[in-house]
């Protein structure tokens, strides 16, 4: 037990610490937006560069990883929408955005840190990997079908046009397609590019956390924690479920590799879940999935943890 608390423990005690720093009025959610903003623009982008500029070109695409990872994904997000759509009657938006929380984890400010203090630096390419399934699979299906729900939703093409314009601006996707390029055409970054690239990607994960509990401060539940329970059952336990059964049936994948898979599919839904839902007035019951959520995790999380030495599937 203490050796999981060691692992666990420095995560949410960072968590804890952004939280507090904005409960307290050290810092203004603005300023934490703007924190989350070098993250996301150039921490993330810079680990993934560094990870994948520095491997070769076969170890990084890992069929029989994207295979598993992103079927378990879907199976996720199609039991979700499922029981949203046919047993609970929502509407297309409500069922894409419930799919969503089931089966997109927060790989980069949760999964990562986790992940990087199990398997060590290994674990910046799984993070790339997963966030391409969730970057390229996960989310367009979710705003495809979402937008497809919309009475006045534009047509099939200005949707598809859309999701590809938002795509070629995330620039934690521009921090993959770039180390994929160093990495295929076999080039290396000269020392005066890679150390600073080396010294934002150290920053990344414990930035990351920080930012993570200065942005659940101001999320309010409301009265939706069913619904939000609800979510985070299916995100913290049908998730890593789906991923522990794909990656038994799908050959060829290290230990370490599924060891991570498990614990990135064990991580709450992305922060900008809510922001994703507001364009379709569910702002409010994404926002208390996460919080709900990403409190569980912490403990689902050491569940897995202490149980991952007994699992076949990471033998």
């Amino acid at each position: 037990m203490l050796d999981i608390l060691t692992i666990t423990a420095p995560i949410f005690l960072l968590i804890g610490l952004g939280f507090l720093s904005v409960h307290g009025g050290l810092l203004a959610r603005e300023q934490i937006r703007g924190i989350s903003s070098f993250v996301i623009h150039f921490a993330l982008p810079a680990l993934l560069i560094h990870s994948l500029a520095t491997r070769p070109i076969e170890e990084i695409l890992n069929a029989g990883y994207l295979l598993a990872y992103g079927l378990a994904s879907l199976a996720a997000f199609a039991v979700g929408f499922a029981l949203s759509r046919w047993w609970r009657r929502e509407n297309l938006q409500g069922a894409a955005m419930t799919g969503l929380g089931m089966s997109a984890s927060n790989s980069g400010f949760i999964g990562y840190p986790v992940v990087v203090m199990v398997v060590g630096p290994l674990a910046a390419l799984p993070m790339a990997l997963c966030m391409l399934v969730e970057s390229l699979l996960m989310v367009p299906l979710a705003l495809t079908l979402a937008e497809a729900g919309r009475q006045n939703g534009g047509s099939a093409r200005q949707v598809a046009v859309e999701i590809v314009r938002r795509l070629a601006k995330n620039p934690v996707l521009i921090g993959i397609v770039v180390g994929l390029g160093l990495s295929l055409l076999e080039l290396r970054l000269p020392p005066i590019l890679l150390r600073p690239i080396e010294m934002l990607a150290q920053a990344s994960a414990p930035v990351a956390l920080f930012v993570i509990g200065g942005t659940l401060y101001g999320l309010k539940p409301g009265g939706m924690l069913m619904d939000a329970s609800q979510m985070a059952l299916g995100k913290l336990v049908l998730h890593p479920l789906a991923v522990f059964v794909a990656f038994s049936l799908v050959p060829g994948v290290g230990a370490d590799m599924k060891i991570a898979a498990l614990l990135f599919a064990s991580a709450p839904m992305f922060t900008v879940y809510p922001l994703l839902a507001q364009q379709y007035g569910l702002e409010d019951r994404c926002a208390a999935a996460l919080v709900a959520t990403t409190v569980l995790s912490f403990f689902s999380m050491s569940v897995l943890l202490g149980v991952l030495p007994s699992l076949p599937i990471t033998g």
